[in-house]
């Protein structure tokens, strides 16, 4: 199957469509591809996987789109709010996969916008502030490093569809993950206030890495495999930047599981506020 041949229909127009990420005038983005769940393949299992990852790129976009204005110059706030952009494209792919999966056909707006905070499945690290600009460059370093491991071994995966749409976003991830790199070297390898920050960043992002490297998003994916692999990559990134691993202690639960943080509901009713108010609209 060729991965763009998931997005060939995006411009297709038709009617009496509302869609609040995208506008009207979409077809649904795997139209024309065969997504029969495969013989052998747990459906529950993979539907599990694709609301989790898209919750992930959901949340994690809406951060990035918050330093739109606020970007510390306009190359990386263009940078930013592309890299957002990519993950809400994944986040549309996956949310409608696992809609076709769970049986229950609904298409990306309702897990996006009609879903509150305890049903989402995003990990913790996603949905937290942005602080400043290094916690900001640390978390996209660590997620965009996990990301890429995990969809780098969904693209083998045994459902085409899913496969199909993580190797689509491995090229992207490969872009973000490299971004984030340079930015972290940068600031840590900078003066002693960009380095000072950089640390406290660490410190607190830190806690929240191993619900990433223990749980990941399920189906069949080796999470000790991962976790060799991120680690090394955000090894090799500090060491360039000068920067050694925090010594903190993991934050017990998983947003995997349900559990969320206090800011999870105030992002989501920034997000959904319009789509819930005119939920029949169209644009």
């Amino acid at each position: 199957m060729s991965e763009d041949h998931l997005y060939l229909t995006l411009a297709e127009g038709h009617e009496d469509d509302a869609r609040w990420a995208f506008g009207t005038g979409f077809e649904d983005p795997l139209h024309g591809v065969d997504t029969t769940v495969p013989a052998g393949v747990d459906a529950a299992g993979l539907a599990a996987c694709c609301l989790a990852l898209g919750d992930d790129a959901l949340v994690s976009a809406q951060r990035l789109a918050e330093w739109t204005t606020r970007a510390p110059e306009l190359e990386e706030e263009v940078a930013l709010a592309n890299i957002g952009l990519d993950l809400l494209g994944q986040a549309r792919l996956l949310y409608a996969r696992c809609g076709q999966v769970d049986g229950s056909e609904r298409g990306e707006d309702a897990y996006a916008y009609f879903r509150d905070a305890d049903a989402f499945r995003n990990v913790r690290l996603a949905e937290l502030p942005n602080g400043d600009f290094a916690f900001s460059v640390v978390r996209l370093l660590v997620l965009s490093a996990w990301r890429l491991a995990l969809f780098e071994r969904l693209a083998g995966c045994a459902d085409p569809v899913l496969a199909a749409i993580a190797a689509k976003g491995v090229k992207e991830l490969t872009y973000h993950r490299q971004y984030a790199a340079e930015w972290a070297v940068r600031l840590g390898d900078g003066t002693d206030e960009s380095h000072r920050r950089m640390r406290a960043a660490l410190a607190d992002v830190y806690p929240y890495v191993d619900e990433l490297l223990a749980t990941g998003p399920g189906f069949g994916i080796d999470t000790e495999d991962v976790r060799e692999e991120v680690t090394a990559v955000l090894g090799q990134v500090l060491d360039a930047a000068g920067l050694d691993l925090p010594d903190v202690r993991p934050l017990p639960g998983s947003g995997r599981d349900g559990d969320r943080t206090e800011h999870l509901a105030p992002l989501l009713a920034e997000l959904q506020s319009v789509a819930r108010a005119h939920p029949e609209a169209t644009w």
